[in-house]
């Protein structure tokens, strides 16, 4: 097995007393592994060793050095391949350069110098580009979905079962469910386990981004397409050229640019605001929303003909409250790592204070209940996490207000907040789920009955 210090140099030298110097000058360097020899049939026995660079003499007995680098690059493309020529040839060297070659050095009194730093800069390449596939392995590690994702109830383990399908996929994704339900981790789950997962993932929230800066953030512009547009700007589709794009909240797309979208998807190509090139690309498509896109379809703010093209593998994440066990697992997780993180001794949750977390409907969901257990941790000064440190809105309890005695306009208006809470105050949708007029939602929050923000 290869030392992964090690660095091994092949040179290809006819000339034996100038082979031997570069042979003797590199191997004063202990971490490089050097070998040399005199002609191409002899350094071509020896190169399924994979040596990470060959310096080549140009002018070699019945041999063309333009032939001998197009063969080790059909070999090997990753073998880097040093020219040494005793002649001073700008087209020569320039031709070898276009076709692969690193470096061009010709001989005289420096050659040696050149030589040993040209290779030092290839080592600092290669040093880098293993750091780099070291970080990319371990972002894949911390995705791992069975370790990230926590959940063992059925709702959960069918989510798992759809995860992995679409990991070994490129099929477009499309994860629906609450706010705070964990679309973005999903998401992030599938890329990192899949075959780009050394391939950048790139999110866009859709809903955060305002509706006429949306498309140069997308697809990117020119210089001076635009007021403001003072320099070339690379989109999101092409920042995570062969890896995923993962649009969140896609419902909230205006619908001009879905006809645009719905073309790049099509036609697997996009160009910039003010540029006439187009670019090809190559991304994974995965989107998520907690809308209905079929209501929205029926309601036309939604393109039919994009939605079949975005649906893909739906995953559709339950809701915390019917998770069941899966609540406690994952607030036993949360108090762990809040500790860990803020070097805090380790405390442990009651029954009767898991039994308080187990009867809250968490319309925030799996980010509503981390809050939660921060903060009582926070709150707790013993070992004990006790029902009294564990605060919920109880605005949106549903079995607080059947217990509070309320008028029923006082009740209505609860329920009414509670929708609004829970689908990121969409007024249209809430009035479609309660079968109630927008005009009547709106006048509610005009007179401060409801909140809107």
């Amino acid at each position: 097995m290869k030392n992964p210090q090690s660095f091994k140099v092949f040179i290809v030298e006819d000339d034996l007393w100038y082979g031997s110097m570069l042979e003797h000058y590199l191997s004063l360097n202990p971490e490089y592994e050097v070998k040399r020899f005199e002609s191409p049939d002899d350094f071509f026995a020896k190169l399924h060793e994979l040596p990470d660079v060959v310096t080549l003499d140009y002018s070699l007995p019945g041999s063309d050095g333009t032939e001998v680098l197009r063969k080790i690059k059909e070999f090997n493309p990753d073998i880097r391949v040093i020219i040494i020529s005793g002649q001073e040839d700008v087209a020569t060297a320039i031709n070898l350069l276009k076709n692969g070659a690193f470096d061009y050095i010709v001989k005289d009194d420096d050659t040696k110098d050149r030589l040993w730093n040209s290779i030092l800069h290839l080592r600092e390449i290669r040093n880098l580009k293993e750091e780099v596939e070291s970080l990319k392995n371990q972002v894949g590690r911390k995705y791992d979905f069975s370790q990230i994702i926590i959940g063992k109830s059925e709702p959960m383990e069918k989510v798992f079962a759809l995860i992995e399908k679409a990991s070994k996929t490129n099929i477009t994704v499309s994860v629906t469910g609450e706010t705070g339900s964990g679309k973005e981790l999903v998401a992030k789950a599938i890329h990192y386990n899949s075959e780009r997962h050394k391939q950048p993932f790139v999110a866009v929230n859709v809903a955060a981004i305002p509706r006429e800066l949306l498309e140069s953030e997308l697809f990117g512009h020119e210089k001076g397409s635009f007021t403001g547009a003072v320099t070339r700007r690379i989109g999101k589709f092409e920042e995570a050229d062969k890896g995923t794009l993962f649009l969140d909240e896609i419902g909230e797309l205006d619908i001009n640019l879905q006809a645009k979208l719905l073309r790049v998807l099509q036609e697997r190509e996009i160009t910039r605001i003010g540029a006439n090139a187009v670019l090809p690309i190559n991304v994974r498509i995965i989107v998520a929303t907690h809308k209905n896109l079929l209501e929205e379809v029926k309601n036309k703010t939604f393109r039919e003909d994009l939605y079949y093209r975005l649906v893909g593998l739906p995953i559709l994440l339950p809701p915390l409250r019917e998770r069941g066990t899966d609540i406690a697992v994952l607030a036993k997780s949360f108090v762990d790592n809040f500790c860990k993180e803020n070097k805090i001794a380790r405390k442990v949750l009651t029954p009767e204070a898991q039994q308080k977390l187990t009867g809250y409907p968490f319309p925030g969901n799996v980010r509503e209940l981390k809050s939660i257990m921060e903060l009582a941790v926070v709150m707790s000064d013993e070992e004990n996490i006790l029902p009294e440190h564990i605060t919920l809105n109880a605005s949106t309890s549903i079995s607080d207000l059947l217990n509070r005695e309320t008028t029923l306009k006082e009740f209505e208006s609860q329920i009414i907040q509670h929708y609004l809470d829970k689908y990121d105050k969409d007024v249209l949708l809430v009035a479609r789920k309660l079968d109630i007029g927008k005009s009547t939602i709106y006048r509610m929050i005009q007179n401060g009955e409801l909140k809107s923000k």
